[in-house]
């Protein structure tokens, strides 16, 4: 049975996962190249805005400590998660730079490990990917995957600012594994550590990989149909999108999740991984036309917020307008494709003062907003 886990990239996601396993009983390392933030979790001091997670990384005691070094987080653990960032290039595609320099790093020290070593990639990245990544760690430690190690693609469909909550009661858990041993290896971790007993489907790599993808690119498709409804609705005496929502959501076949009329999708995935699976499907030689349609459909959104504002109050020149609320979504610091910040940007264009506020705290904000868009601090 595993005990001992070591978590690669402290990020919004990474350093969450390293309490929640803390908290459990697990005892786990988390590895940055970030000396600061190193030193910051070291010190019990969370750098992230995301519920829960101060509260438990100031109770982790030795449960939890942090380090740069590759060399100790591999030798004093059994199993290692991959976090480190997939960022998008300009073609739709996943860079994996960061994930092929911690495989490399993570190689070269099972080389002289004695001891069956399961990996973890929770990184999201294209169908494909997780078998260069094996060849990767197997030319790097000269050991052979499914013998001397495992490997396993494990995306997470987790939300900025419900981290926690969503990794205890997951809607479900997907394995792509290397072999039987290692996905058998991964899932009594979760047996462990989730409190809703969640399904566990394990498979191969590639339709983990697809799996991951669809998933997100399905959600923007129901938000996107919410938000045609509500525009709908809005053009109907007496329509209501909330309650045509509740009516659509009782169909089993549709469901209530993600069915609610508002702003456009934004965030860290579902914009890139729209643009990712269209990318892909070209590789393929095939056509995404869905996915072209869910782009045109939420940025038409923030244009439709505008003419909104504009109905109800007439010409914008030299009108005040605030937004409260910034960033993505609530309960997180991420301003990614905010669709609040791409309606404040039409606001300014067509000559409003805009002035923002959000709880998360501004020092986030300023980074982003336009330097000639009015930023009214106060937190």
């Amino acid at each position: 049975m595993i005990e001992r886990l070591s978590v690669i990239g402290l990020g919004k996601l990474g350093l969450p996962t390293a309490t929640f396993f803390a908290s459990k009983g697990f005892k786990v390392i988390g590895v940055d190249v970030n000396s600061e933030l190193v030193k910051a979790v070291n010190k019990k001091r969370c750098t992230l805005h995301e519920p829960g997670v101060s509260e438990l990384l100031s109770n982790s005691g030795e449960a939890l400590v942090a380090t740069d070094d590759y060399e100790y987080a591999i030798e004093s653990s059994e199993a290692s998660f991959i976090f480190v960032p997939t960022p998008s290039e300009e073609s739709g595609a996943f860079s994996t730079k960061h994930v092929e320099m911690a495989g490399e790093k993570i190689g070269q020290n099972l080389k002289n490990k004695d001891n069956f070593h399961l990996i973890v990639l929770k990184s999201t990245v294209l169908p494909g990917f997780t078998t260069r990544l094996k060849d990767l760690l197997e030319r790097n430690s000269d050991k052979r995957c499914g013998d001397d190690f495992g490997l396993c693609y494990n995306p997470e469909f987790l939300a900025l600012g419900s981290v926690l909550r969503n990794l205890a009661n997951p809607d479900f858990v997907l394995i792509g594994e290397s072999d039987p041993k290692s996905g058998e290896l991964l899932s009594s971790i979760y047996r462990r550590a989730c409190e809703n007993n969640p399904p566990i489907i394990r498979t191969n790599f590639s339709n983990a990989e697809l799996g991951k993808t669809l998933v997100n690119t399905y959600v923007t498709v129901k938000m996107s149909f919410a938000n045609m409804m509500a525009e709908i609705c809005e053009r109907v005496p007496g329509g209501d999108v909330d309650v045509v929502s509740q009516i659509l959501g009782l169909d089993p076949r549709i469901g209530r999740k993600y069915l609610s009329g508002g702003l456009a999708f934004g965030g860290t995935c579902f914009p890139r991984d729209n643009k990712a699976l269209a990318y892909f499907a070209q590789t393929v030689g095939m056509e995404t036309k869905l996915t072209k349609v869910i782009e045109e459909i939420n940025h038409h959104q923030n244009e439709r917020i505008v003419k909104l504002v504009r109905e109800k109050v007439g010409e914008l020149k030299g009108r005040k307008i605030a937004i409260l609320g910034i960033t993505f979504k609530p309960n997180t610091d991420v301003v990614e494709e905010s669709a609040s910040l791409k309606v404040a940007e039409y606001l300014f264009e067509e000559g409003a003062t805009v002035s923002v506020y959000d709880p998360a705290g501004m020092d986030n904000v300023k980074k982003v907003l336009k330097k000639n868009i009015h930023c009214a601090v106060s937190v």
